[in-house]
């Protein structure tokens, strides 16, 4: 059943993503749980709490419905909290089994594009106060922007059938259109520019998707060469694809301590979250 695949392979993110830092599930103090593509209740994370012997005094956050702006989202909002609590640890937890979503009987463009981009994928992040000292990146900021009058542009149709996707060919303008400028408006409260980011951290969306991210932020394709390559290896995972082009730069193309990195994905709403890192 798809809700007990979707505990089993939760459980297996959330313990890789714990055993890297020598955590356990005890030790989680918060819990985001972030997915477009299924709805429980109980929701996934109460599920885990029992499923995994976390903590009875665990405060669960589930998200549902932003989509492919999820991962950043549940970062900036796990940093949020963490910068509440310094002592305290949390996770985010991205469950995306995109597969559910097929729709066999619909041959319109969107829905044959959007069946051959997505995937199943789940990720999960360890997001920790201050005061618990962990490496990795520090979020110095988090930035959310809602684009008015544009919830045509992207997200589900649900009906009697299922999820059916909904997706404008005019995403990849308002994308060239926007977040050039609220990247700008983000780094100028912390007197950067877009010069000073060292390693850019994007969601992968889709090869036009990732042609008008880097038209927006004038960026050369060697600068989304680690989207490039997760969308390459596996598609768009939705919420979990930032998260993995995360994974990607913090294993393989991590920057040397001090560089500044912007981590950024866009969603139904429609909408970006941005979040403003410095590695340590």
């Amino acid at each position: 059943m798809p809700i007990e695949c979707a505990q089993e392979l939760g459980q297996q993110a959330l313990c890789r993503a714990l055993a890297g830092v020598g955590l356990g599930p005890q030790d989680v103090d918060a819990l985001f749980v972030v997915s477009v593509t299924g709805v429980a209740s109980p929701s996934l994370d109460a599920r885990l709490v029992n499923r995994m012997g976390m903590s009875p005094r665990l405060k669960r956050i589930p998200i549902f419905g932003l989509g492919c702006v999820a991962g950043a989202a549940g970062i900036a909002r796990a940093a949020d909290y963490v910068r509440a609590f310094p002592h305290h640890v949390a996770a985010l937890l991205s469950v995306e089994l995109c597969s559910l979503t097929l729709q066999k009987e619909d041959v319109s463009m969107a829905n044959l594009i959007s069946s051959a981009l997505f995937d199943d994928g789940v990720a999960a992040v360890i997001v920790a106060g201050s005061e618990r000292g962990y490496p990795g990146a520090e979020a110095l900021d988090t930035r959310s922007v809602f684009y008015a009058q544009t919830e045509h542009i992207m997200g589900w149709d649900v009906s009697e059938k299922g999820f059916q996707i909904a997706l404008s060919p005019t995403l990849p303008q308002l994308i060239v259109d926007h977040l050039g400028h609220d990247v700008d408006d983000f780094l100028a409260d912390h007197e950067l520019t877009r010069e000073d980011i060292g390693r850019w951290i994007l969601h992968t969306g889709g090869p036009k998707i990732l042609e008008a991210t880097g038209t927006a932020l004038g960026l050369s394709k060697e600068q989304i060469d680690a989207s490039r390559e997760c969308l390459r290896k596996v598609g768009n995972l939705s919420s979990a694809s930032v998260l993995l082009v995360l994974e990607e730069v913090f294993k393989r193309r991590r920057p040397e301590a001090g560089t500044y990195s912007v981590l950024a994905a866009m969603g139904p709403g429609f909408c970006s979250e941005l979040v403003l890192l410095r590695w340590n």
